[in-house]
């Protein structure tokens, strides 16, 4: 034995230097589940050893995560010096970090903290940190605009996961990748990807409903064990069902008296006559009217038409009405409502929305002027509610595509207008240099005023009556080159050459049903209804498309991307359940509306 104690001994140390340099020394431990307060860890972490001081720390900032208090988080991170810490602690921190960035609406930053180093041991760790890791990521690459990526993460991370998280992921999954054109549907080297990918371009490349239910079909025979396959996205399933549960009763719910009562009849005629125009091709659908201003409460009227078996509400109008559909958790029968609730106002599933809003024309504007190159704007807008929505909706829309907005001012009256452009333009200021180098010289000068050079374009929201008084009023105070962008509001669709005139280059975003007195429906409305080609054909376009939305409801959920082509605008459905109406482009050109193309 005392020969062979050297040996032993030997083995001991080489025993102890592998350990030491094992993987799971240089990987480190996550901090425990701490058993007392925050406050009581970070004590304890001020009396504490600097390795046990970190392992507190770090435990009391993912506390103070979970209670909600992000600033406190943050704040304890700031003294845990990352560097010195093993891959294990910095993982953690780091995720601590993209989290309170993401809650901060800060996802690059989530994201530039997710690409560290030390990520590429996440798989050594254990099921629950790999996971909260990971969905972090997705989470960051979705906020940055990178859909594809993060659906590709989702997937990488659905074997881990159970439960309430798993179902909460795999429909998430399902939202990125349909979200994506198709291009980006094709090509994945993941099996299930690949397969997420192909359900999605298989429905995209069938056009009616009757075909994306048997593209559904036809993909799950084929791909019998993906997780798509096993258990179907909640759009999906909805989408199926349609095949069982065909739309065959309509109720129209609008007030056929009182302020609103002519613009009801419009929507009611637009609504009617794309019926008529549909039963021509058999389609068989019945559709009962509900006067609004008759009815004792919504609650009555819901309990009349389910009783008389309707499916589908198109209505109400009144935007009242809306507001407290809105504000209940469920409705007893799927609603497309033909006006908005209030902004930022929850809502329950079975609450669609739909309305000719300014706010999607103000956005139209931002779109275009971008894409014709511009990048500074001025905007008048009229006073008041109506107007404060239209240019917020605008602003937010440039801004968010780069552009700036240099001034913005409510609309003056015609006798202020003059002035009020002036300011925008700062004439005054040119006006006065001028007068001073005009003064200090003996030779005549044609200095007339110039207007500001830091301005591309202006937005215009208003009135016909309204507009006829700007352009002339830019060309007086020299700005007649300047650029001007409109909603559809100056357009009166009235073919009055000398209204026209007054508008001229004027550019707006303008309805289908306005720019192509050729559209059959709108040739059918006329000979019945010849208001129908001046501007409340706006109207009969937004009857005629709500027509055109009721079938196609879940269709739009199952395929968030789906775009219709609507007598009103092409018509896509956002995450709040609301229609948004993108709008084809006219200039008033020596006195006449001119279709601009939608590239130019």
């Amino acid at each position: 034995m005392a020969c062979l104690r050297p040996l032993l001994l030997l083995c001991v140390a080489i025993m102890l230097a592998a350990c030491a340099s094992s993987p799971s020394s240089t990987l480190g431990e996550l901090p425990r589940t701490p058993q007392a307060s925050t406050q009581q860890l970070l004590e304890k972490a001020d009396q504490s050893d600097p390795e046990q001081a970190v392992q507190l720390r770090l435990a009391a900032a993912d506390q103070s995560i979970q209670q909600g208090n992000h600033a406190q988080a943050r704040s304890i991170l700031e003294k845990v010096q990352l560097d010195t810490l093993k891959p294990a602690q910095q993982i953690f921190a780091l995720t601590l970090l993209a989290e309170i960035a993401l809650a901060d609406g800060k996802p690059e930053q989530a994201e530039q903290a997710l690409q560290h180093p030390a990520f590429e041991r996440l798989g050594e760790l254990p099921v629950a940190q790999q996971v909260r890791s990971q969905l972090a990521r997705a989470e960051a690459l979705e906020a940055t605009g990178k859909p594809l990526a993060a659906a590709r993460e989702r997937v990488f991370t659905a074997p881990l996961l159970s439960g309430e998280q798993a179902r909460t992921n795999h429909e998430a999954i399902w939202k990125l990748i349909s979200a994506l054109p198709e291009q980006q549907l094709q090509g994945a080297a993941d099996d299930d990807l690949a397969g997420w990918q192909s359900l999605a371009l298989s429905l995209k490349r069938a056009g009616t409903v009757a075909q994306q239910q048997r593209a559904i079909d036809d993909w799950i025979a084929q791909n019998p064990q993906h997780p798509a396959a096993e258990q179907l996205p909640e759009p999906l399933q909805k989408l199926r069902e349609l095949a069982d549960q065909p739309l065959n009763n309509i109720a129209l719910l609008l007030p056929m008296d009182g302020q609103l009562a002519s613009v009801a009849r419009a929507l009611r005629d637009g609504f009617l006559a794309a019926h008529l125009h549909a039963q021509q091709s058999g389609q068989a659908l019945r559709i009962e009217l509900y006067d609004s201003t008759r009815m004792t409460s919504i609650d009555d009227f819901y309990r009349q038409a389910q009783a008389a078996g309707v499916q589908l509400v198109v209505g109400p109008l009144e935007k009242d009405l809306v507001r407290q559909l809105a504000e209940r958790d469920q409705l007893p029968i799927t609603t497309l409502a033909l006006n908005y609730s209030d902004a930022g106002q929850s809502t329950p599933p079975q609450l669609f929305q739909f309305g000719l809003a300014a706010e999607d024309e103000a956005r139209e504007v931002a779109r275009r002027a971008w894409a014709d190159g511009h990048r500074r704007a001025i905007a008048l807008a009229p006073r008041g509610d109506w107007g404060g929505r239209i240019l917020d909706a605008f602003r937010q829309s440039w801004e968010e595509a780069g552009g700036t907005l240099v001034a913005a001012e409510p609309l003056a009256e015609p006798v202020q207008l003059a002035n009020q452009i002036a300011d925008l333009l700062q004439l005054r200021n040119s006006e006065s240099r001028g007068g001073r180098v005009s003064s200090t010289t003996d030779a005549s000068t044609s200095n007339q005023p110039t207007r500001r050079q830091d301005v591309d374009f202006l937005f215009l929201a208003a009135t016909p009556q309204q507009a006829q008084q700007v352009r002339p009023t830019l060309i007086f105070q020299y700005a007649g080159d300047l650029p001007v962008y409109a909603t559809s509001h100056l357009h009166a669709a009235s073919h009055d050459r000398t209204q026209y005139l007054d508008l001229e280059g004027i550019r707006f975003a303008e309805t289908p049903w306005l720019l192509n007195d050729q559209l059959p429906l709108r040739q059918e409305v006329e000979q019945k209804w010849p208001q129908a080609g001046g501007s409340l054909g706006r109207l009969y376009a937004m009857g005629a498309d709500a027509y055109l939305l009721a079938p196609r409801l879940n269709q739009l959920l199952a395929l968030p991307d789906t775009q219709l082509d609507g007598l009103s605008g092409t018509l896509s459905l956002n995450p709040q359940q609301r229609i948004e109406r993108h709008l084809p482009w006219a200039e008033f050109r020596d006195g006449e509306v001119q279709r601009l193309d939608n590239m130019q």
